[in-house]
């Protein structure tokens, strides 16, 4: 499946769009941090949203224990799936070939975010004088205009080269190793790092008190594997555990609220007396 020019321009602007935030203000955060959504875009994008989706899947997986204090990411989820996606249903690659290939892209793209970090620091230099000086109109355009053009000059050219240029070239090297060793390995290694991404998270957001939580949802899904069992139903069972968990913790709360009330009212009816 070779990427076409308007294919290649699409998803490089769908990646401006995201890192620039641009597209819905701050929401976009949460579409830089996750690839499901830039992984939808590609498989519309390409034609192909069932297999670009299994590869994203894997890819959130991989990603869901990554976290960017201050903003910063070691690795770019949405600029590494919107070339490995690209790349893995041009090459036909196995899902687990696709990861090794969105790391070290990812890696490239958080470079880009630092440049634009840098780039911008002399935009708000340009901000405070305006602000300062009560120049709205200069305010106006390097609080919302030259940033967004400096994400696009830095993302735009970047990811569609990559796309138009790098895919061909990557589809062709893989096609040339398939079924060698080197692919092999690559695939092996590769179906290990969903894992990395799950022992990450469980080890942030893990507490002994939630354990049992994720030992529940790991039998029901062994137990129930063979009933069909979608993700939406999964979703659906999750957010009500987690709504009976929050209002029963809540409902604990307020009854030791109102038994110290009433342990002090009695103390203090004892001193009255």
């Amino acid at each position: 499946m070779d990427i076409s020019l308007f294919q290649a321009l699409a998803i490089a602007t769908w990646v401006w769009l995201v890192q620039s935030r641009v597209f819905f203000g701050g929401a976009t955060v949460t579409l830089r941090f996750s690839p499901l959504m830039t992984g939808l875009v590609c498989g519309i994008i390409m034609g192909d949203v069932t297999q670009a989706m299994i590869i994203t899947a894997g890819l959130q997986v991989i990603y869901m224990g990554t976290f960017a204090p201050g903003g910063s990411m070691p690795s770019e989820p949405s600029i590494a799936t919107a070339i490995a996606v690209p790349a893995a249903l041009g090459a036909g690659l196995d899902p687990a070939a696709a990861f090794a290939i969105a790391l070290p892209i990812g890696i490239l793209g958080s470079y880009l975010q630092q440049i634009r970090f840098v780039l911008n620091t002399f935009v708000v230099h340009r901000t405070d004088a305006a602000a300062a000086n009560l120049n709205f109109k200069k305010l106006f355009i390097h609080s919302n205009v030259t940033p967004v053009v400096i994400a696009w000059i830095l993302h735009v050219p970047v990811i569609f080269a990559a796309l138009f240029y790098g895919v061909p070239v990557i589809a062709n090297a893989v096609a040339a190793l398939e079924g060698g060793p080197a692919i092999h390995v690559l695939e092996v290694i590769s179906r290990g790092l969903p894992a990395i991404g799950i022992a990450v998270t469980i080890y942030v957001i893990g507490k002994k008190q939630y354990v049992l939580f994720f030992l529940l949802s790991y039998f029901l899904s062994v137990i129930m594997r063979d009933m069909g069992v979608t993700m939406v139903t999964w979703a659906i069972l999750g957010a009500i555990i987690a709504a009976v968990f929050v209002m029963s913790k809540g409902s604990n709360q307020q009854v030791s609220v109102a038994t110290n009330a009433n342990i002090e009212l009695e103390d203090g009816d004892d001193e009255d007396f």
